[in-house]
């Protein structure tokens, strides 16, 4: 499966993505939000890109890796998965994540992964519903979802802090 938009290419994570999602996920300003600590060796990011091609075999969808076209590397990743953990009271749902390497904020990727990965939601897999959730303090993020469309519609608590609760409909996408 790939996606592709002006700048990115979406597309599954591979077992060679390891080192470019170990920089990810051991930058503790990327992580900072997350929740889980900063990852310290590479080995680890093995684990989690085959944790999320686990979730393509069993779910049929999960993040996708994000490629900057113009320099052909990975820089991310967005997208949409199965929820199969309870989070805030919803099991089995779609939500839609991103996370970028620093250098890459600022630059609109997550907004336009994010409607690439919406597109493919409501579209593809038709979706009535895409949910998300950010961090209260995470402001970069939360104005990600609102600028995407999303309506926060609760506050959760995590082990780290408040979360917001987002949703996003089919009938206010297609509006869009």
């Amino acid at each position: 499966m790939m996606i592709e938009t002006e700048r990115l290419i979406l597309r599954k994570l591979e077992d060679e993505d390891f080192e470019r999602i170990f920089l990810l996920d051991s930058n503790p300003e990327v992580m900072k939000y997350i929740g889980v600590p900063a990852l310290t060796d590479i080995n680890e990011s093995k684990k989690v890109i085959s944790m999320i091609q686990k979730q393509y075999e069993e779910n049929g969808v999960g993040r996708l890796g994000v490629v900057e076209k113009e320099s052909g590397l990975l820089i991310g990743w967005s997208g949409l998965k199965l929820l199969t953990h309870e989070t805030n009271g919803y099991k089995n749902v779609l939500e839609l994540g991103y996370r970028f390497l620093p250098e890459s904020w600022g630059k609109g990727y997550a907004v336009e992964s994010g409607k690439a990965s919406l597109d493919y939601g409501f579209n593809d897999l038709n979706a009535e519903v895409i949910y998300a959730y950010a961090h209260s303090e995470h402001d970069a993020s939360n104005h990600i979802l609102r600028k995407l469309g999303f309506e926060k519609t609760d506050e959760f608590e995590e082990p780290d802090g408040i979360c917001f609760w987002y949703e996003l409909k089919r009938e206010k996408y297609s509006k869009k």
